[in-house]
């Protein structure tokens, strides 16, 4: 077996593993199955990903979110590491032919949602690929008790079947009790091995603020704590106005969401991460699958609806181990708007199915059909079509797809793609038969190389049209002429969200909806919002304590550089004694000095009882104000 230090050097550029990563390599590497416990930032695909380099075979990752699987498939592929996805944004076509690369190809990763394991195209080629691994990313959606629960996560149970003997590692962030004993048992994971690291990051300052401009508190944080940030925000539409505010106060800031045009997004976040803009106002999605380690300060400017997201979102400070904040503000109403928000997220079983419904009769879809059909989607058009309250409409749709009846991809300005369905030999052919598409065709494999052939390649029309000195209309034309005589697959890109039904159709009115469960999961989401509550508002127990209470870890110190610590600590009764040799002792040292200046001094000591021993030095004629109003020792207390 090739040593496991040797490839993460190679691959990852490290030296050694974190604590509990190597141990868990193992246990996975000697066909056990493997709970993987780590923190934001902990190093977590490592834990599966250095195992199958050094095994043979291909491992199917199981992850809920595309912009996730996409960002991990670049980051493999950018490390040389050979690896691909199936989700709802792909072709027929294109699907096929990654199935096909897995078997035959040398394919070491293969990222797949979880509903896409029931397919049958995938249950058939599964049978013929060797499997090393099983790896479940974010394993807290398969559980109720989670803050993302996934029916279709359900469904690994059944696939594990079909790969019978084939280890499985589970690994995620956050996990209570119960989410542990859920994930252990729905993966049907026997036997496993569980590693798990503290969730404390002694490195990073927690603190909640209640505040009434709360603008004004974010500002004086981004003043005061130099460096990269990160804004967090509930809406678009603040994305945008809080980084117009922050410009004008003079902070570099982005505004960043998934609705915002690909160029514009992948600019936006590349000008972040290389520092070329301090702050990205943004909502919860950003920073997932990022790897920027010298975030400074995660500042939720609304506060999340349960203490995983929060957990998660503020771990993306100071991932590089030095000294970072994490800090939320909030005001009453905000309290009180959180379990509101919930509730609103909630809506009636009718018009979950008036909106199902509305859905089937948009796409024309019959009864009993559609299972897998994909449709771009219009929130705003769909809506107006059927007389829908947009937000109610939205909540809606939100529920169905955790029930699991649709997806709902929001990573859409996707560049379109293409692929050369015949070999090298036969476009040679093709070119000579049509000399007037040889440059065009030269072209585009001098810009994306000989990677057409062997996978699905992402293109831009525009940039074609720039080089080849041509308008885009005719790139497009070219192509489509290409596709129609099966030279290439071309697959144009989406500009809307992307909507794909999940199940063959249901009449409405019979819609299998488990209205007993979603009642248990909305009380459940009050609960976490009141944990939030707690959080938030607390001013006694430290802010550590109170996140690492929350995931059943009892046994933690206090952090001391949280909120609450340094305020307990400035209230702590102080050694009187102590306090008048230290006082006595720096004026003796440094002459007189403004009361003021000296509190400073003793910045650590609460100002109760600074002034309280100072009153006494002064009774006991030991210090006295001189004619400029400055403290200073008495002529009989000098050396």
């Amino acid at each position: 077996m090739t040593d496991l230090h040797s490839v993460l050097n190679q691959y990852w550029g490290y030296d050694s593993f974190r604590p509990f990563q190597e141990e868990a390599i193992r246990t996975v590497l000697n066909g056990m199955d493997t709970l993987v416990l780590l923190p934001t930032g902990g190093g977590k695909s490592v834990c599966f990903q250095v195992p199958v380099m050094v095994s043979d075979g291909i491992c199917i990752v199981v992850t809920p979110l595309i912009a996730l699987m996409k960002d991990q498939v670049e980051q493999l592929k950018k490390r040389g590491i050979p690896a691909a996805s199936i989700h709802s944004g792909m072709s027929k076509n294109e699907i096929d032919f990654t199935l096909d690369n897995c078997i035959h190809g040398n394919t070491k990763f293969l990222y797949v949602s979880p509903e896409r394991l029931r397919t049958e195209i995938m249950i058939e080629r599964v049978k013929k690929m060797k499997i090393c691994l099983l790896a479940v990313d974010e394993a807290h959606c398969i559980s109720a008790w989670g803050y993302d629960f996934r029916p279709s996560y359900l469904l690994i149970a059944d696939f594990r079947k079909l790969i019978s003997g084939v280890p499985v590692m589970a690994l995620t962030a956050t996990a209570t009790e119960e989410v542990r004993a859920d994930i252990l048992n729905k993966l049907q994971m026997r036997h496993a091995r569980v590693f798990k690291q503290s969730f404390a990051r002694a490195n990073l300052s927690y603190s909640a603020f209640l505040e009434e401009s709360k603008e004004r508190k974010l500002f004086q944080i981004l003043k005061n704590v130099a460096g990269s940030a990160i804004v967090y925000v509930k809406t678009r539409k603040q994305t945008k106005e809080l980084a117009d505010w922050l410009n004008r106060q003079g902070i570099s800031a982005y505004g960043y969401h998934a609705g915002l045009p690909l160029r514009e997004r992948s600019d936006r976040q590349s000008a972040w991460i290389k520092n070329r803009v301090r702050t990205v106002v943004a909502t919860n999605a950003f920073g997932m699958g990022i790897d920027k380690p010298d975030v400074r300060a995660v500042i939720h400017f609304d506060l999340p609806d349960n203490l995983e997201a929060y957990y998660q979102e503020a771990g993306r400070a100071g991932r590089d181990e030095k000294k970072a904040y994490a800090v939320a503000l909030f005001n009453k109403i905000d309290l009180e708007e959180l379990s509101a928000g919930i509730n609103r997220k909630y809506p009636s079983a009718e018009i979950l199915k008036r909106v199902y419904q509305a859905l089937a009769n948009y796409y024309k879809i019959p009864t009993g059909g559609g299972e897998f059909a994909g449709f771009s989607f219009d929130i705003q058009e769909f809506t107006g079509t059927f007389g829908l309250p947009v937000n109610e409409t939205h909540y809606a749709l939100k529920l169905l797809e955790e029930e699991g009846f649709i997806q709902l991809s929001e990573n859409f300005n996707d560049l379109s793609k293409i692929h050369f369905l015949i070999d090298n030999r036969q476009l040679y052919d093709f070119q000579i038969r049509y000399q007037e598409l040889d440059s065009f065709i030269k072209t585009m494999l001098r810009l994306y190389g000989g990677e057409l052939f062997t996978e699905y390649v992402r293109i831009s029309e525009s940039e074609l049209a720039q080089i080849y000195f041509a308008p885009e209309t005719e790139i497009i034309r070219k192509l489509k002429f290409l596709q129609e005589r099966d030279i290439i697959d071309y697959e144009p890109r989406r500009d809307k969200p992307q909507l794909t039904f999940l199940t063959p159709r249901y009449e409405a009115a019979l819609l299998p909806l488990n209205v007993f469960e979603i009642e248990k999961k909305r009380n459940r989401d009050l609960k976490k919002a009141y944990a939030v509550v707690r959080y938030a508002s607390h001013t006694k127990i430290c802010r550590t304590l109170l996140l690492l209470e929350y995931f059943n870890e009892f046994d933690a110190q206090e952090c001391g550089v949280c909120d609450i610590c340094i305020q307990n600590r400035k209230n702590e009764p102080t050694n009187e004694a102590g306090l008048e040799q230290a006082l006595i002792r720096f004026l003796n040292q440094n002459g007189p000095i403004g009361p003021r200046d000296l509190l400073k001094a003793f910045e650590r000591i609460s100002e109760n009882s600074f002034t309280h021993t100072i009153k006494q030095l002064i009774e006991d004629e030991i210090v006295q104000y001189d004619s400029l109003g400055k403290l200073a020792l008495t002529n009989k207390t000098q050396p």
